[in-house]
């Protein structure tokens, strides 16, 4: 088995019995799992492997924030303590986690009905609500989520990011990107499918941008707790219920409102890159309750993904810059959800905010 876990030092920490069998479990693009069998039960072993999000000491936190959302009812799989009570072992530099196992599959948009794309929205709300009431300093004793209260005429616990265009895509560099990236494509040999679709896509693009480069957004929006990561393979379904939201690694405070964008873009997305508009208003809708959010703010957190998705091309570079192919599959309906979302701009907007 490729990259195996050290199990021996881990199954010790954790008191888990001996390994019955440990298998690598395919999804995920950042980080490590493995399913694990062994005399005590079946868990969920993550190996934190990318660099940016393996600090034990950011993992501890996010791992203290599963524990308090799932004393407020919200799904989760909190990690398992060692014997010492921490729920980070560090092994040869390594840093794991052991999670109970959560029996279940993933959805994605195609998959749910109007009913459950609502429950996913308000799902979601929950979350970010959930979010500012447990973390450090962001809500107060007695606050309950869905609705979570505050202290009677007290104003929402959000933050707004300073003004100013640092924090988007700036045109300027994508421009000096897509040429790069050309370069790229010129000189893979033999040349493939994926080479000419790229090239198409990055030729549509830079047009696309030079018609538009002046709506770039000016700032952010309202700022809170958010998961980070929100998509179909962070979240296991039992039979029509959501059992668990997984992978926490991304948890921080950024704009709430693109998150919910942001997922749905990536569950309602259809295979030729159209967002099925329906579902997603269903979904907003029912967000917009779930977290108090109000239509401006989705209008505006739609325009700021957008804006963003245009000047967007970490698939291309994973393929070219690192050879990393495992994003290949996702590319023709990325890519061309953004050029659908140009010409449709206000129909999204209208799904998000109506």
């Amino acid at each position: 088995m490729p990259h195996a876990p050290p199990l021996g030092a881990l199954l010790r920490q954790y008191g888990a019995g001996s390994a019955l069998g440990c298998e690598p479990v395919e999804q995920g693009l950042l980080n490590r799992g493995y399913r694990l069998c062994t005399t005590r039960g079946r868990y969920f072993l993550k190996h934190h492997f990318d660099p940016e999000t393996a600090d034990p000491d950011a993992i501890a936190r996010q791992h203290r924030a599963t524990r308090r959302l799932a004393d407020l009812g919200v799904p989760v799989a909190p990690p398992l303590p060692a014997r010492d009570g921490r729920t980070v072992a560090v092994v040869g530099g390594h840093a794991y986690a052991l999670h109970p196992w959560v029996d279940g599959r993933h959805r994605h948009g195609g998959q749910l009905s109007a009913g459950q794309c609502e429950r996913l929205g308000a799902l979601l709300g929950v979350v970010h609500a959930s979010l500012e009431h447990v973390m450090p300093g962001r809500g107060g004793a007695g606050s309950r989520p869905g609705g979570v209260s505050r202290a009677r005429g007290a104003p929402a616990r959000v933050r707004t990011e300073p003004p100013g265009a640092a924090d988007t895509p700036d045109p300027a560099d994508t421009f000096t990107l897509i040429d790069d990236l050309l370069g790229h494509v010129r000189r893979h040999r033999p040349a493939d499918c994926f080479d000419e679709l790229a090239r198409h896509r990055l030729l549509e693009r830079r047009a696309l941008l030079e018609r538009h480069a002046d709506r770039r957004p000016p700032h952010g929006g309202s700022v809170g707790w958010v998961h980070g990561d929100f998509h179909p393979f962070n979240l296991l379904y039992q039979g029509d219920a959501p059992a668990a939201i997984v992978d926490w690694d991304r948890l921080g405070l950024r704009p709430r409102a693109e998150e919910a964008v942001r997922a749905a873009a990536i569950f309602f997305v259809r295979p030729v890159g159209e967002l099925d508009l329906p579902k997603t208003r269903a979904y907003a809708r029912a967000y917009r309750r779930a977290a108090g959010a109000t239509p401006s703010q989705l209008e505006a957190a739609v325009h700021r993904v957008w804006w963003e998705r245009l000047n967007d091309f970490w698939m291309l570079r994973w393929h070219y810059e690192r050879g990393d192919t495992r994003a290949d599959c996702q590319f023709p309906a990325a890519s061309a959800l953004a050029v659908w979302w140009t010409r449709e701009y206000e129909a999204v907007c209208e799904a998000f905010a109506g």
